[in-house]
């Protein structure tokens, strides 16, 4: 390949569907994508037969990224970390709900779809109609929560477009905090505690050890493979540290982490590990 083929490959790919939006480059895509993921079968044959505990997955329903160039990065879910960690939960028995905070259909980044991969298509058809036509956060949490066993927010930069500043997100993150649940997210996903911390003196996560996204690879390899079309309008980890909660990550390793009931990963690479980490204390806690 000579340089300019490379450089050219380097250079993020236009989003006919808005103006000045981006895809990340083709060459990003080769090392970041896969067609299939790392999984190997589920972490345990033991499943939940109860049939009350579900986990609510809090997904963005929002498909552009702002960036301080004015360029939009078209982003969304990642599906690997959305349906792979799905796929764990719900083989170990719990069931599925999908909610956006306006009850508007949740964004994949599906450039990223591993579409060889048996565990994702079928986590993807078991859901899809879900994701199509999701739940609005503050009708599910003016229904209730109490089945609810657990909280998803799957990562993709779009985690970090609304859901940080949803007074919605923050009332159903005060349920779980307050009634022992668990609380999984990956990647871009903990951008999501930071709604934990609206309009108050402290963030209740503070002091908490979390796995997330590096922001030495947002705000440098991945400018210059093109995966983003240009700066980020705010830093996950440094925003993250400022509110007290502690991300223990620099790299990317596919690390997962669990500090009390609030269960996390670095990225894609951690989606496996963390699916079955999430389901080893689903069962430990919600298993009669």
């Amino acid at each position: 390949m000579t340089d300019s083929t490379s450089s050219q490959d380097r250079k993020p790919t236009p989003d006919p569907a808005e103006n000045d939006a981006y895809f990340p480059s083709p060459y990003s895509l080769s090392q970041y994508t896969a067609d299939k993921t790392d999984f190997d079968g589920l972490g345990t044959e033991d499943t939940y037969t109860g049939g009350r505990w579900k986990v609510l997955v809090i997904a963005t329903e929002e498909r552009y990224m702002l960036m301080t160039n004015e360029k939009f990065f078209s982003t969304g879910n990642h599906p690997v970390e959305t349906l792979l960690p799905i796929h764990h939960i719900a083989k170990a028995g719990y069931g599925i709900d999908v909610a956006t905070i306006d009850g508007g259909p949740g964004k994949f980044e599906w450039w990223a779809y591993p579409d060889a991969d048996d565990a994702v298509n079928e986590t993807w058809e078991a859901t899809k109609e879900k994701f199509k036509s999701p739940l609005t956060l503050s009708e599910v949490i003016a229904g209730g929560l109490d089945d609810y066993a657990a909280i998803f927010v799957p990562g993709g930069h779009g985690a970090m477009n609304v859901i940080p500043f949803s007074t919605d997100v923050q009332a159903a993150l005060e349920y779980f905090l307050t009634n022992d649940r668990l609380i999984i997210t990956l990647c871009h996903g903990p951008a999501a505690l930071l709604a934990a911390g609206i309009d108050r003196d402290s963030n209740p996560f503070a002091g908490y050890r979390i796995e997330a996204f590096p922001d030495s690879l947002d705000f440098g390899a991945n400018l210059e493979i093109g995966y983003l079309p240009g700066p980020m309008p705010w830093k996950l980890g440094e925003t993250l540290r400022k509110d007290g909660i502690e991300v223990v990550n620099d790299d990317m390793s596919g690390a997962t982490t669990r500090d009390r009931n609030l269960l996390t990963g670095d990225s894609p690479l951690a989606a496996n590990q963390l699916g079955k980490d999430s389901v080893e204390a689903l069962l430990a806690q919600f298993g009669d």
